[in-house]
């Protein structure tokens, strides 16, 4: 992943990046593991600097995982859909933090074969522009 391609200036000050991740063609082996998912978890997190505050890890019947972290600079969350080969995940950094290379972490440890990821500005004045809130859509294959 190209962290250039997330770095979009914005015209407006906003209070945080919202980073959207949707994944397909996965292993369905890693996207039902919970150990994997947590492993994957904790590594993101401290690949980008965050504090992790508390990591709950659930694994659903009969099948897929969630994997919620919540951060002293806001939270990640991961959810598997391993009969699809679908991973969904939101990263959302008000503070300090990369959450590019969080993401970084997860599109390496996941391996998918099709990738879309999606920046929110989260926070931005009512008043700005349409263009202020959505940043950039990145789609790779």
């Amino acid at each position: 992943m190209n962290e250039k391609l997330l770095a979009i200036p914005t015209r407006h000050k906003h209070v945080g990046k919202h980073l959207i991740l949707d994944a397909w063609k996965i292993s369905s082996d890693r996207l039902n593991d919970p150990e994997f998912l947590r492993r994957a978890m904790k590594q993101a997190v401290d690949d980008c600097g965050a504090t992790l505050i508390n990591l709950c890890v659930h694994q659903f019947s009969p099948y897929g995982v969630t994997a919620t972290a919540t951060l002293a600079e806001s939270h990640m969350a991961i959810h598997t859909w391993p009969e699809h080969g679908y991973l969904g995940a939101d990263l959302f950094f008000c503070g300090a933090g990369a959450p590019e290379k969080a993401l970084d972490t997860l599109v390496d440890l996941f391996e998918p074969k099709d990738v879309k990821i999606r920046r929110l500005n989260r926070g931005v004045d009512p008043a700005a522009e349409a263009d202020d809130f959505l940043s950039d859509t990145v789609e790779s294959a």
